[in-house]
């Protein structure tokens, strides 16, 4: 196919499209859901229970209650640490699963590998792609299975975390009037949990129903997460702005219950075939002891350019992967130049296909065309769905397409698009959460370390950790994502397992040798991100890209975003490797155990 395609064509429509999507406020251009949008935090799931304030000391307290607390909270409990505390604002664990409860959300990642700890919970996922149901109960079982709601704090926000030198604990205060002390402090806030609007004129006017997809009010639409028919739906006029993985998802949904459905596109996604399929429980009984850290490694190996004499995930991650290293191999040219060359050819050819599957489905020429994405797969998140497209077809559906500009303004009646009026009772915003915004800012709080130096000061340049985990002059304290350390972001719960792991090793060595404080020396810490920096491998600096939060909404990273999106020089699969060596050396080189009469 390649020997059809015009590269150069391509390339310049990619520019083309990229120019009218680009802006000069990028992140600034979405609203912080306060003042009169606060009420798009509110749990609409659980009512807080009432509860005396924790002023205890514990040994673990780990800030998140996605898949990062609980996997860290597993491997602790693992290791004999019972005395852990999950620190959670929604009222139950899932994170993101927590939250994300729009009809329709399932995981974008094969379920075999996204899903954590199957084994240890004993569980086997229904589908390749489960829905979001599923996932969150699979949150809520490794709660149960490993105790973690034994001494949670639920429905709880942190407001401050100061460390206090003389006394080698964390301090934690939060919105319940706790007060309570940590000898060590995990962080796992994530990205994925505080929803932003879109920064249209008029916003605040509009006098009919509205919600962000994170806080779905099936009171109004009616439904549920499983999926049923909102029925409250039929005689209303819906308007939905956003067109990423959430739309994808809930837009066929909305099609099928909506009076009237406006789509109100800015930038189409790709969409590639999903393909999902229930799980044989016969053949899922034949998987031997391990097959959850072979089909992990499987998939980033594959993912990632390598090689296997298989593929068990099988999906349009390892696809693409597969085309651009069997594209390399066969041009003979294994330089970088030649190597991206081979991306680029593999890129053009499954972007093809992809805009051509839009005309195979898309019965309406205009439609279609407004359908098509015109940048490389991975300028944004990629998309696979089977019902997405086909909801295009519907009579009552109909795609705004902005032609790159986003919706003009909103008032009380409706939405403006290029000069022309949208009447709608129900207005839906599926404008995602906040991923480039500063640290403090996503999480709600700043942590204070030793000599009372703020982490968002520590890292105003950019992220400084040794693995991703350690911060000099934070003792005591880890973080818990993918950042600096494997920055595999195809499969998020992957770096999170491993780091899981890592923390249990470091902190069940610090109390057998009675270590007061855990730190990386800062000689470590430097020559950590000086390693990350010569290698380069950083994640979301392409200005060739369309804007998105995979590119910093099209603005060219800075310094401090690219060091604070660097990954290891070698690829994942070499840091997961080099990570489990580091880990059970005994050694733990780069970091310092210290006890008070050594301080």
């Amino acid at each position: 196919m390649s020997d059809t395609i015009d590269a150069e064509a391509l390339r310049l429509r990619y520019l083309e499209e990229r120019d009218k999507r680009l802006r000069d406020d990028g992140n600034e251009q979405y609203i912080e859901p306060t003042g009169a949008f606060a009420h798009y935090l509110d749990d609409p799931y659980v009512e807080p229970v009432e509860r005396e304030p924790f002023t205890d000391d514990v040994t673990v307290a780990f800030i998140g209650g996605g898949f990062a607390g609980l996997v860290t909270g597993a491997r602790l409990k693992q290791a004999g640490i019972d005395d852990v505390r999950i620190i959670e604002k929604g009222g139950d664990f899932g994170g993101t699963w927590y939250w994300n409860r729009y009809p329709g959300a399932m995981c974008d990642t094969a379920a075999m590998i996204y899903m954590p700890l199957l084994e240890e919970t004993g569980h086997m996922p229904s589908e390749k792609y489960t829905k979001a149901p599923e996932l969150l109960a699979h949150c809520q079982r490794i709660g149960r299975h490993f105790g973690l709601y034994d001494n949670a704090a639920l429905s709880t926000e942190v407001t401050e975390v100061t460390w206090d030198d003389h006394a080698s604990r964390w301090i934690i205060r939060t919105n319940r009037g706790d007060d309570m002390r940590a000898r060590f402090l995990a962080m796992g806030t994530g990205p994925l949990h505080r929803p932003k609007l879109p920064g249209i004129d008029g916003i605040e006017s509009f006098a009919g129903h509205s919600f962000h997809t994170s806080r779905w009010d099936y009171a109004y639409t009616g439904g549920s997460p499983a999926g049923d028919l909102m029925t409250g739906l039929a005689d209303k006029r819906v308007g939905i702005i956003g067109t990423g993985a959430t739309s994808v998802q809930c837009i066929p949904h909305l099609a099928a219950a909506a009076g009237e459905l406006h789509v109100f596109q800015r930038t189409p996604s790709s969409i590639d075939i999903r393909n999902n399929a229930e799980i044989d429980a016969e053949w899922f009984a034949t998987l031997q002891p391990g097959w959850q850290a072979e089909w992990l490694a499987n998939f980033t190996t594959l993912q990632t350019g390598g090689f296997a004499d298989q593929d068990l995930v099988m999906d349009g991650w390892t696809d693409i992967s597969q085309r651009i290293r069997d594209k390399t191999i066969a041009k003979g040219d294994f330089t970088p130049q030649g190597m991206l060359a081979a991306y680029h050819d593999s890129d053009d050819e499954k972007m093809t296909e992809i805009r051509a599957r839009v005309d195979e489905i898309v019965t309406d020429r205009a439609t279609a065309e407004s359908l098509k994405p015109w940048y490389r797969q991975l300028c944004k998140r990629p998309c696979f769905h089977d019902e997405y497209l086909q909801s295009f077809n519907k009579p009552s559906v109909h795609l705004v397409d902005t032609d790159g500009k986003g919706v003009e303004r909103i008032d009380e009646a409706g939405v403006w698009v290029d000069g022309k009026h949208y009447e709608l009772d129900l207005l839906i915003y599926a404008s995602g959460f906040e991923v480039g915004t500063d640290y403090a800012r996503r999480s709600g709080f700043d942590a204070i370390g030793r000599d009372g130096i703020a982490l968002s000061q520590k890292w105003e340049d950019g992220m400084m950790s040794l693995h991703g985990t350690h911060v000099h002059g934070f003792p005591n304290m880890f973080i818990v994502g993918p950042s600096q350390a494997a920055n595999l972001i195809s499969n998020v719960p992957h770096n999170l397992v491993e780091r899981g792991q890592t923390l249990a090793k470091v902190i069940s060595h610090a109390l057998a040798v009675g270590a007061d404080q855990v730190e990386p020396t800062a000689e470590a810490e430097a020559a950590w991100v000086e390693l990350l920096e010569a290698g380069s491998r950083g994640f979301g600096n392409n200005p060739d890209c369309t804007p998105g939060y995979y590119n910093n909404e099209g603005k060219l990273a800075t310094e401090a975003n690219m060091r604070s999106s660097l990954g290891f020089p070698d690829g994942p699969m070499p840091y997961f490797n080099y990570i489990d060596d580091w880990r059970n050396s005994g050694s733990f080189e780069g970091l310092e155990f210290r006890r008070h009469r050594d301080l």
